[in-house]
């Protein structure tokens, strides 16, 4: 994933807009990272991921962060928000019809 994909797909938030806002706004928890534009308050699917980010780029200062590609990672969430009955903002990246 580069810091220009999506890492939030339910409000369109890349990987860069996070690392900018964890580097200008030095939040204390990863909850205050849903002021970065609503990231990780949609679907759910990204809070772990947001939360790893924020470990890394916090307490370690390191900001490669290993996700999956963009397509892995789109149909990951897609096979979430089927399974759990997340419901993706209107507005969201959709989600494919069946998971794999």
């Amino acid at each position: 994933m580069s810091p220009d994909d999506e890492l939030c797909l339910c409000f369109h938030v890349t990987q860069r807009k996070v690392l900018n806002y964890l580097r200008i706004e030095k939040p204390k928890r990863p909850a205050q990272l849903a002021d970065c534009y609503g990231a990780g308050t949609g679907c759910g699917w990204c809070r772990p991921y947001l939360e790893r980010l924020f470990e890394q780029a916090v307490l370690r200062g390191e900001t490669t962060v290993n996700f999956p590609t963009p397509d892995e990672y789109a149909k990951m969430r897609s096979k979430y928000v089927h399974e759990t009955g997340a419901v993706p903002p209107p507005g969201a990246t959709p989600i494919d019809d069946e998971p794999t």
